[in-house]
């Protein structure tokens, strides 16, 4: 099992922290307590309202949130919680016991358009996964179970998740007019049922925990570091907002050729190639001089 790790996170409200972890502490399901008697059916919930300035503990599929009494200032005490959550659940603490009833909160699903006329993406407003993946068929979507099932549907021919979206590629067989409803409604009761999106035992998954990816970061040259940031923080919300995913693969300081894997709706989409050319290459050109004369995709 990976280790958890908590990161800090501000809110809107300064009286409130979200502490968020690498992997999913629930099953995509809520709860809320506001005094430790209602803290009854989660120890670690129990647990932090021995901290005397705990006033509401909010969790859910991948962070904890804590509401606090003004008698202390979040930077005074945010790092102890998030050393304290840490170590209870490394040290196999129970989160919520078995057949809690969680707090109700409505799954809803909506479809948006990408630029790929294959594809099209569906949104929720619960995370659904802290890494993507993009599966091509039902036998390498094993640990995705679904993924799995939405490749019972005839006409699904890719699935890649992301964050709170799931973008499907399909046949040509069908129109979405006659298929959207179906797929939004099956996704949204996969979630609302707390099924399993991903398996966090798949190795599929421990590749992309937080660890393996910073460890992997660290051995790239100075150069390969600057692309990913520049993709990460530039490219990558845009290309996410369309549906779909860009993954640095190399960087040959020889040739000063760039490689991505293109993902999701990007993958195969007609205008991909404008994209990567009059867009990520001129600002890969434009941002690092002269280290990077060309971008390739591998599968776009």
């Amino acid at each position: 099992m990976n280790p958890f790790k908590v990161s800090i996170q501000e809110t809107s409200n300064n009286s409130i922290i979200k502490f968020e972890l690498n992997q999913f502490i629930t099953q995509h399901q809520s709860f809320e307590f506001n005094n430790i008697d209602e803290a009854k059916s989660s120890p670690l919930a129990q647990q932090l309202f021995y901290l005397p300035f705990v006033k509401k503990v909010y969790i859910t599929s991948n962070f904890v949130a804590i509401e606090r009494f003004d008698i202390v200032k979040w930077p005074d005490v945010q790092n102890e919680v998030a050393e304290q959550i840490e170590a209870y659940l490394n040290d196999g603490g129970l989160v919520i016991e078995e057949g809690t009833t969680p707090k109700k909160v409505p799954v809803t699903v909506y479809a948006e358009s990408t630029p790929n006329p294959s594809v099209l993406k569906f949104v929720a407003n619960k995370k659904l996964v802290t890494a993507s993946y993009e599966f091509t068929s039902i036998d390498n979507a094993k640990a995705s179970p679904l993924a799995t099932e939405l490749f019972h549907f005839p006409f699904v021919k890719s699935v890649f998740l992301d964050e709170n979206f799931v973008s499907i590629t399909k046949y040509d067989v069908a129109n979405w007019n006659d298929i959207t409803n179906e797929i939004r409604e099956f996704i949204r009761g996969f979630v609302e049922n707390g099924r399993e999106i991903v398996s966090s035992s798949a190795p599929e998954a421990i590749e992309r925990t937080t660890e393996k990816v910073d460890a992997h970061f660290e051995t790239l040259d100075d150069t390969s570091k600057e692309i990913i940031n520049i993709l990460e923080e530039y490219v990558r919300p845009a290309v996410a907002s369309d549906g779909g995913n860009i993954q640095f693969e190399s960087y040959d300081p020889n040739t000063k050729t760039v490689k991505v894997i293109l993902q999701g709706a990007c993958s195969g989409c007609p205008s991909s190639t404008y994209t990567l050319k009059s867009g990520i290459e001129n600002m890969l050109k434009e941002m690092l001089k002269d280290k990077v004369n060309t971008v390739e995709a591998i599968n776009g």
